[in-house]
């Protein structure tokens, strides 16, 4: 799959992201826009909160205020509109209710990544956030967890039963392959196996997971296409890391190419 827009769609599809800042660049936010880009959308963004991280973990989190994120929604969609959007981290209980209430007006593809964790290990979401995530559920068209979140979140039928679909992520799971599975309400849909890569470079392969499932869907690409691009996506962006940092480092979201460098003249 190419990410290239379907005749009815928009030609630069545009996705709608409501998530954390990681000052890092590795996850979060900035993992979001450069996955969106690379794969030809437009990324808006709503930040719910500040993060001061870097591939070692994360030593502050200043949450945004409900009402600013909310403005900053209002601001994209008022203007520019929407075609997909992605929620990754949401930064409090408040703003998880808030969001979930300012969407359910929107008929659009809602990629809901219900993060809990980060790669590191820090946490960055707290009781309260994460029984919100309830709510969040039940607009979300598809939900993203990995499978510790997955855990926390009740497990596949629990989500499930909220009437959205499931991305039942591999790559916590042992063995010398990962299967991507998207389950849908009524049943399985589709499963990815591969092989799995021996790195640290993992950080921020959900944000970057959901993002590119997010830009499939608006896209206009049919569910199945969009979860295999997303997971075709982050494997090569994994290969691609640019080795950074003394932790798990970043993807490498260019995937090895500077397109600058192919423009002639």
């Amino acid at each position: 799959m190419t990410g290239r827009p379907d005749p009815d769609h928009p030609m630069t599809p545009r996705i709608l992201i409501i998530a954390g800042s990681d000052s890092g660049g590795g996850a979060g936010i900035q993992a979001d826009i450069k996955t969106v880009t690379m794969l030809g959308g437009h990324a808006m963004t709503a930040i719910t909160a500040l993060t001061a991280q870097n591939t070692l973990g994360v030593s502050a989190v200043h949450p945004v205020p409900t009402d600013f994120v909310l403005a900053q929604i209002d601001a994209v969609l008022s203007d520019i509109g929407a075609d997909a959007v992605k929620i990754g981290m949401i930064g409090s209980a408040d703003t998880a209710l808030a969001v979930a209430d300012l969407l359910t007006a929107l008929d659009l593809p809602i990629v809901f990544d219900p993060v809990m964790v980060a790669t590191s290990g820090s946490v960055l979401a707290d009781a309260a956030t994460i029984g919100a995530f309830e709510r969040l559920m039940s607009i979300a068209s598809v939900v993203t967890p990995n499978l510790p979140e997955l855990e926390a979140l009740g497990g596949e039928e629990a989500v499930l039963a909220h009437g959205c679909h499931l991305v039942v992520k591999g790559g916590h799971a042992a063995g010398p392959r990962v299967v991507d599975r998207l389950l849908s309400p009524s049943g399985p849909l589709d499963s990815l196996e591969g092989k799995r890569f021996d790195t640290d470079d993992t950080h921020g392969t959900g944000c970057t997971f959901a993002s590119a499932l997010a830009a499939g869907l608006g896209a206009g690409l049919p569910i199945v296409d969009a979860f295999r691009q997303a997971v075709r996506f982050v494997r090569i962006a994994i290969l691609s890391a640019p080795g950074l940092g003394q932790g798990h480092g970043p993807l490498g979201h260019h995937l090895g190419v500077v397109p600058f460098d192919e423009i002639e003249g």
